[in-house]
């Protein structure tokens, strides 16, 4: 399913600034090898960051009864996310494990 890239997201600047790096690191962004590189890298930046200005709150309305009062856990939820200090993307797996609310309903 494609992403849908936020306004916030400016990709034209993203560009920009790659085809900057590019030339700042002695590279040619025109060359056969490079060409529209920065168009892909400001896409790639631009999936990845889609979420960074979503409202959590957004996600975690919507709850159902459990059934139950025990640990829920769901495993193995695919993560991709960009290192702050570096800006190197990466990917992994996170898990997640919480209790029912008192009032027995968790978010789903």
């Amino acid at each position: 399913m494609p992403v849908q890239i936020p306004a916030q997201i400016d990709l034209e600047r993203i560009a920009r600034a790659v085809r900057e790096i590019l030339e700042a690191v002695g590279e040619d962004p025109d060359r056969d090898g490079l060409v529209r590189t920065p168009e892909r890298v400001a896409k790639m930046y631009g999936e990845v960051l889609a979420g960074l200005h979503e409202d959590p709150a957004e996600h975690l309305s919507v709850t159902f009864e459990a059934g139950h009062d025990e640990m829920v856990m769901v495993k193995d939820i695919p993560i991709y996310s960009l290192c702050e200090h570096h800006l190197v993307p990466f990917h992994g797996h996170a898990h997640i494990a919480y209790i029912p609310g008192a009032d027995g309903r968790i978010t789903g």
